[in-house]
Order: structure tokens, then sequence, then C-alpha cells
């Protein structure tokens, strides 16, 4: 088998190599990004029991710079309900299924390239 062949596998391998790594490295941004955003929610959900527990007379205050400003209790929880639904649809689990298929995809491809060139590598072996 010819140097080119074996060259032109090589060179797959390492392509395939490469789009793969980036895409580990996708999936861990998105990974990172979605505990964040996890984190988030849980903070505000925390928040959301809280106001629940009030009264309908009971203060709530809000940091604001260095003040704590007084706020309206039923603002307040439009508020934070507001913040849990736009994380909720921030989640990302449709984009990091998306990243690991495509992760599956190129690892399946390395292997497969990885396989072509040890056949190639044991003809050329066997000629020489």
């Amino acid at each position: 088998m010819s140097d080119k062949i074996l060259e032109g596998l090589q060179k797959n391998l390492q392509k395939e190599l490469d789009s793969f790594r980036s895409c580990q490295k996708e999936y861990q941004k998105a990974i990172t990004k979605r505990q964040q955003l996890d984190a988030q929610l849980n903070e505000n959900t925390c928040v959301k029991n809280e106001l629940d527990l009030l009264e309908e007379d009971g203060e709530v205050f809000k940091l604001i710079g260095p003040v704590l400003m007084k706020q309206d209790l039923e603002e307040a929880k439009q508020n934070v309900a507001k913040r849990i639904e736009y994380i909720s649809g921030e989640m990302l689990d449709n984009m990091i299924a998306d990243i690991d298929k495509k992760q599956n995809e190129h690892r399946d491809s390395l292997i497969t390239l990885q396989k072509n060139m040890q056949d190639a590598l044991t003809k050329s072996a066997k000629k020489g």
C-alpha cells in the first residue's frame, strides 16, 4: 500500500480527532452553563418558597446597591416567578443532547478510521 494512502488516512484521522476534541470542549462549556443555570434556578425557587411563607402584610426588601429598598410583596413574587420562567427556558437540555449526539458520531467515525488505518498498516507490512 502506498505511503500516500497511509498519509491520507492519517490526515483524515487527525481531522476527525480535532473535530471530536472541539465537540468535547463545546459540550463541557454547555454543561458548565447548565450547572450555573441550575444553581440560579435553585436559588430563585428558595426565594419563591420564602416569599410564599409571608403573610399578605409581610415586608419585603430588595438590595439595590448598598441600600435595602422596600418592595411590594406581590411585585417581588412576580419578579421571582419571571426569573424562574426565564431560567427554565434557558436550561440548554436540547443543545446538550445535540452536542452529545454529535460527539458520539465523531467517536464512531474515529473508531472506523483507526480500524482502516490499522488494516492499511497490516496490509503494508505483509507486502513489505
